[in-house]
């Protein structure tokens, strides 16, 4: 649900690759303890092969205020992942003929623009051409108040198109909003019922369902953004999001989720093929994940302090993981867990540490810009830790590593400063581009 700078897939080397049938869990318990150690990550993981989880992990606090301690039925809020549960849902009800792919919502939405012409298909495959409504600056004003379906749609309908519908692709979570709102009409029942009765009662997911207001007495955690310790980050109310983000799960209820609908338990195989066919990157509910020479499909999350993913590797092996708290880049946890998995190498990060006073950080502070970089980056302090903030995007604390240089790992990112000459490099992702404080 939430902007980042950077959303990353896993990314692996072409080369041939074959399962570990006894892979070293001291050694991947050992990473997560650095991580842990290190206040890197919090949550759990779980990995699932031959109908039986091989690999689960928990760390950290589902309630750091009071000590409570994560375990494997710890749930956490899952943000986009939901919308491949919401896609099963749309599905279901096309197998039941309830609903058809091609028919269009104007009937349900009139005052959406182009609705004559948007189809459910275009809502699950991101061609709706509806703009994005958590990107307008705005919504972090009044996510976490309750909202009713008439004033979520007259939202969406004040955001507009961004461009006609099915000429191209572009993420928008506003489409799963309308699509829970279809489903509610078409079984004439709440979200929260439709998702017990067709999927998690049927495949027996006992931890995983429609949230509400965050409540640590029924094991459900907390989120938390790392700025020098973990501090709670606000709570999105769960009227806002919906289908598009708005379901709580764990990681083992999540790979038995995707093990359930991957071979066959959920959909029919014509169906399944659907939401695994992609255009322009996006499938319907799905995306393409590539580690090594595997191509698997799967979905990541985040909402609040929440991050998560789930994917499925050859309808045999699911990997979930799920987080209420990450001061590192969780791109980097699965591919450690799955080099595990399928015996390939893997390093125990060394978290090594560059001490700098509140006044050290001084020259560093301004607004930094570059014509070849589509963003600006506001670089602020609070006490002795460097916070940076771009454009329309929330803020993230930096970790000083070496003489002028620091890092936010969740994202992947290295900004290299030269106070002298006024400038900062910014590496993420490969590109590397330099700005100018203003």
């Amino acid at each position: 649900m939430k902007r980042q700078l950077l959303t990353a897939f896993l990314i692996g080397i072409f080369v041939q690759q074959g399962f570990s049938q006894d892979f070293d869990k001291a050694k991947l318990d050992s990473y997560f303890n650095a991580l842990e150690t290190n206040d890197k990550f919090m949550g759990s993981i779980s990995v699932f092969k031959d109908d039986k989880i091989i690999y689960n992990k928990s760390l950290g606090f589902i309630d750091l205020e009071n000590k409570v301690r994560a375990n494997e039925e710890s749930k956490y809020r899952i943000g986009s992942i939901s919308k491949t549960f919401t896609t099963v849902l749309i599905l279901k009800a096309v197998e039941a003929k309830k609903l058809d792919l091609n028919q269009t919502i104007g009937k349900w939405f009139p005052t959406i623009k182009f609705s004559d012409k948007i189809t459910i298909k275009n809502l699950l495959n991101h061609r709706s051409g509806i703009h994005n409504f958590t990107d307008d600056k705005d919504y972090l004003t009044w996510y976490t108040h309750p909202k009713t379906e008439k004033e979520m749609v007259e939202i969406i309908a004040k955001c507009g198109s961004d461009f006609e519908p099915n000429t191209k692709s572009s993420y928008s979570n506003s489409n799963f909003v309308l699509l829970t709102y279809i489903l509610e009409k078409t079984f004439k029942s709440s979200y929260s019922k439709i998702l017990t009765k067709y999927i998690t009662q049927p495949i027996g997911l006992t931890n995983t369902y429609f949230g509400g207001h965050i409540n640590t007495s029924n094991n459900e955690s907390k989120s938390y953004k790392y700025i020098n310790n973990w501090k709670q980050e606000p709570e999105t109310d769960m009227s806002v999001p919906l289908g598009a983000g708005g379901i709580v799960s764990t990681a083992n209820d999540l790979v038995k989720f995707s093990n359930a609908l991957f071979t066959g338990k959920l959909l029919r195989s014509e169906n399944l093929e659907f939401m695994k066919s992609t255009i322009d990157r996006y499938g319907n509910g799905l995306f393409q994940i590539p580690f090594y020479d595997k191509i698997s499909y799967g979905h990541t999350g985040g909402i609040d302090g929440f991050s998560s993913i789930f994917t499925n590797f050859d309808n045999n092996v699911s990997y979930a993981l799920v987080s209420n708290g990450t001061n590192f880049n969780n791109n980097d946890i699965s591919i450690a867990v799955l080099s595990a998995v399928y015996n390939k190498p893997y390093d125990i990060p060394d978290f090594k540490s560059y001490n700098l006073t509140s006044d050290d950080l001084d020259k560093y502070l301004g607004i930094y810009s570059s014509t070849q970089f589509p963003l600006k980056i506001t670089i602020t302090k609070e006490d002795t830790t460097l916070i940076a903030q771009a454009t329309g995007q929330p803020s993230f604390p930096l970790k000083a590593t070496d003489k002028d240089i620091f890092k936010f790992d969740q994202a992947g990112l290295v900004l290299e400063f030269n106070p002298t000459d006024k400038t900062m490099i910014l590496k993420q992702g490969g590109g590397q581009y330099t700005l100018k404080k203003e």
